[in-house]
């Protein structure tokens, strides 16, 4: 058996310019850190010959391209496995919360799969080998940046040229500046899960009429990270976070609802300096930043809706065991 563990993700700045419509004409760039809530993925033989698969639901299938599961269904046919094995997946949080859970899943998917091989598989690969699998096999209309963050873990920015090759470097941040940070942020459950695939698609096709708009995003992203690195002013750190809000909101797309607006408008009423929807848009996790002693009259303000505690994971996709019985 073997047991994968993969961080979910939080983008600051920059999401939507790691899409290829963006980036194949201009740079791309985003901002973002692993969070310290994780998948699991379990591998295991099978005595039968046919493929198990548990998620959300479970399902047993005789030959490998009958498997549902189409990130499980396209990592086995990647590297020439199944049947005879078992696959296992539980998550710290639920999918469709802009937390990259999809991508989460391909990343320790696959790092599971080569260490079941007796493989070890670099994390740029890992990331590579995930977006073939979401873009290129499976067609889904998503960026490139929740694999990159998954395997690499840390705070991050990352650059995604028009080539397709992918740049992605650690942001030196100080380890008071992390920890102040952890304590800033709060991240409360919408109740709305959603698939982020309908926004990404629209603004996959409207973002040559809003490239402007997604040019601000990116360079953004590179501002944020000097301003994290630096002296780790989080007060104007927060201040280009509301920014990036504001730029990502006048995208439309269906990006933000009255529910969400209401709660950031009540938010910063009640305290807060910034925050965004994570994820594509939608619904999902709220992320709000302000100095601790304002986080109890933000829960008020919101009717206290149910949090995830946010810490930081500077580690990527790792192999946490593995035993030959």
């Amino acid at each position: 058996m073997v047991i994968s563990q993969t961080p979910y993700r939080v983008s600051f700045a920059g999401g939507g310019t790691d899409l290829p419509a963006f980036f194949e004409q201009q740079f791309g760039a985003v901002l973002s850190v692993a969070l310290n809530k994780h998948m699991y993925v379990t591998i295991s033989p099978r005595f039968d010959p046919s493929t198990r698969v548990a998620y959300s639901k479970t399902e047993v299938a005789e030959e490998v391209s009958d498997v549902q599961h189409t990130i499980a269904r396209e990592a086995l046919r990647m590297l020439g496995l199944g049947p005879h094995i078992e696959i296992t997946t539980i998550g710290d949080v639920p999918a469709g919360t802009g937390l990259g859970s999809s991508s989460t899943v391909a990343v320790g998917l696959l790092n599971a799969l080569y260490a079941y091989k007796g493989q070890v598989c670099s994390r740029s690969k890992l990331a590579k080998l995930s977006c073939e699998i979401e873009v290129d096999r499976l067609r889904k209309p998503i960026g490139y940046q929740d694999q990159y963050a998954a395997a690499f873990g840390g705070i991050n920015y990352m650059r995604f040229n028009p080539d397709h090759s992918v740049e992605v470097e650690p942001v030196p941040c100080r380890h008071e500046v992390a920890e102040e940070l952890e304590r800033r942020i709060l991240l409360f459950y919408t109740a709305q899960q959603r698939s982020a695939d309908e926004i990404l698609k629209k603004q996959t096709e409207g973002t040559a009429d809003r490239m402007e708009v997604l040019l601000a995003m990116r360079d953004l992203a590179d501002s944020m990270r000097h301003v994290l690195s630096g002296e780790g002013d989080l007060d104007e750190f927060a201040r280009l976070l509301h920014q990036g809000w504001e730029l990502k909101r006048s995208l439309g797309f269906g990006i933000s609802n009255p529910l969400v607006d209401d709660w950031y408008g009540k938010a910063l009423a009640a305290g807060a300096q910034g925050g965004k929807l994570l994820g594509a848009g939608g619904g999902g996790f709220l992320l709000i930043m302000a100095p601790p002693e304002r986080h109890e009259a933000i829960r008020h303000a919101l009717d206290r809706p149910r949090e995830l505690e946010f810490g930081l994971d500077p580690l990527g996709s790792r192999i946490i065991f593995i035993s030959e019985h």
